[in-house]
Order: structure tokens, then sequence, then C-alpha cells
């Protein structure tokens, strides 16, 4: 079997305090399916977490339309950190997570009248003629929105989940074969680089850059590829100063965006295409435990590697999921077929487990 990428399954954020940080992002974008919510010790990280296990609570949440997850992540163990400097865009790193809206202009309107804050005074245009738009959480973390034609269903939310993110690198030219090879992302919507006056509500935002922006030539395949959708990463290099790494001298976990996580099928075989590209795991919860990683609601198996930049990408192998967690509905994915996506409705029938405000 060759290794299906479903999809993203979710972007890692690290942040003081979740149940307030989840609070926000159900409220700006409509993340209120649980996947998980478990407190536990992160013990097979160590390699990023100065050699030692600590305690951490983490949920995974969804948007009903479709779109990736966001996994909200939070230190219980030890205060997160936050960076000594404030990240400028460019530097090595997660810097924007892009959300997904069916009207940009709607979007933007339904935030303000929500009460919450943008970064850009109205939608502009970006370098695909689109207009867009960024705002910040309660924690400084970007995010962009941007319009996009692929859903999983129309539930009359202004936002999706997320579309994907922008990684900040050294050299545009070294990072592409990583995610075009690798990841699957081999299509270039766009190859642009100057001045962007979208990004300049930003930090560092008014310097030169070269932004390429990827997304997958064929539709994903496996079991959730319909609800994750089609999904797009922006590889930003800046041109007139020397970037720094957004996580130097801290822990995965700590504030800021930690990880971006794929949900895929044959582990073993991406272990072996990922060591012939020079680019080993670096955690491998599999060969840690010689089982499956359990965390209570969801099971499976995950491992990470690094860019050429050392931004942590994860790959998870779900075995387990809850459905319908009233119930009693887990469902047990190895006994599916990984290439057929599951049904629509069985999709939907995790909008039983929302959170209502």
């Amino acid at each position: 079997m060759s290794v299906i990428i479903s999809g993203i399954q979710q972007i890692g954020i690290g942040i003081p305090d979740v149940e307030q940080a989840w609070a926000w992002y159900r409220k700006a974008f409509g993340m209120n399916i649980p996947i998980f919510d478990e407190a536990a010790e992160a013990n097979l990280m160590l390699p990023y977490t100065g050699g030692k296990p600590h305690q951490r609570r983490a949920v995974l949440a969804l948007n009903a339309q479709g779109g990736s997850g966001m996994e909200i992540w939070q230190y219980t163990s030890r205060t997160p950190q936050p960076p000594a400097e404030r990240p400028l865009l460019g530097d090595l790193g997660i810097s924007i997570c892009r959300m997904k809206a069916h009207d940009v202009e709607k979007a933007f309107e339904g935030l303000t009248h929500k009460g919450i804050e943008t970064l850009s005074p109205a939608p502009v245009p970006g370098p695909d003629a689109q207009n867009t738009f960024f705002l910040e959480d309660p924690y400084g973390n970007p995010f962009q929105v941007t319009s996009h034609t692929d859903w999983f269903t129309h539930k009359g939310l202004a936002t999706g989940g997320v579309l994907g993110c922008s990684i900040g690198v050294s050299s545009v030219d070294r990072s592409l074969p990583f995610y075009q090879e690798i990841l699957g992302y081999d299509q270039v919507l766009y190859d642009v680089s100057g001045t962007f006056e979208e990004l300049s509500v930003l930090p560092g935002g008014a310097d030169e850059f070269r932004r390429v922006l990827l997304t997958h030539s064929q539709p994903r395949k496996g079991k959730f590829s319909r609800m994750l959708g089609q999904s797009e990463i922006e590889l930003i290099q800046v041109l007139n100063r020397q970037p720094k790494k957004i996580f130097e001298g801290r822990f995965w976990g700590d504030l800021g965006y930690i990880h971006l996580c794929f949900d895929i099928h044959g582990m073993s075989e991406l272990r072996e295409l990922c060591k012939e590209k020079n680019y080993p795991f670096t955690v491998d919860s599999g060969q840690s435990l010689g089982k499956e990683f359990d965390m209570g609601e969801a099971a499976g198996h995950f491992s990470y590697i690094e860019d050429p930049d050392g931004t942590l990408i994860e790959f998870v192998e779900a075995h387990k999921i809850p459905i319908a967690k009233k119930i009693g509905w887990y469902l047990d994915l190895r006994k599916r077929a990984p290439e057929k996506p599951l049904p629509n409705w069985m999709l939907k029938a995790l909008s039983l487990n929302k959170v209502k405000d």
C-alpha cells in the first residue's frame, strides 16, 4: 500500500489557556466540534521538550463546514514561553494560519459585528487577485481569511476550518522539493517577489519577500479527505533581512504555531520515503511504544519530521475516533478501506459532539 495523505488534519497552536482560547476560536471561526479533549503527559516529544516529559492538555477542534482542524495545546506542568522577540513575517517557522471563507467581505463584516478587531482595515487583493484580510487571536497569533470554493457542507457560518498556513523559509528553492515530493504540494498557484500591500499590517510585513503558494493538483484520497478538503501552503522568504527561528531556544508546545499535522495512511511506507529523501522521522510513536498511541477518545500512530529549516511536520495515522460520544459510538478505522472516504452522513454525525456557547 502506498502512502495516502487525506489532507491537513490540524495546525497546532501553543496557548496559555485552553478554555479561553477554544472559546475564542469557536466565536471567531466556528471551531466547535471536539475530536478529543485530553489531559495527559507528553512523553514522546523529548527531542523538543528539553529531554523531559511534561503535562499538557490538548483539544482537537473542527468546523462543521469542513477544512482542517486546530489542536489547541497548553502546558500544565510549566508556564509556556513566548519568543524573546516578537516574530517578524518571514522568520523561520509557521507564521500565519489561513482560514477559508465563502465570502471574504461577509466574513470581515461578521467578525466586526462580533466585536473581533482585524489588523486589516478592509479586505484587499492578494497576489491571486482574491480579497483577503488579517487578524490576530488574543495571544498575537496571526490569521489570514481568504476565499475558497472547496466545502464539505454549508452551515451558514462565515468561515470554515483551516485552509493551510504560511511558513517562513530561508530559501524557497531549497524548501520546494520537501513540500512537493513528501507532502504532495506539486502545483504552484503563484510565485511572486516584492513588497505587498496586504502584508503591511503584519509585524515585518513591509519588507521584501518571495512568496510561493502551493496546492495539490490531485484531489486528496482517504477516510477524511472529503471533510479536510483541499489545502494550501505558502512559503515566504524574506529578501532584505536575515530571518530568525521562531522557536529558537524554546520548547515545542510553547506559545505560537507549533506544528502542521497531516492525516495519513501507510506510516511504514512514509517512514521509508522520508528516510530516502533525507528527512528521517525525529519522533515515532510506533517505534517508541511498539503499539498505538492512545489519547483516550482517539488512538493511532504519530510521527514528526523537520522541514529544511526545522519547522515541525506531524503525521497521524488514526485508528479510532469518536463519532458520537454521547451514545458511545467510536469508529475503528482499521476495518475500513484506506483509500475510500468515509460517507458524508458519518462525517456529518461528528456535529453531534458540537459544543454550544
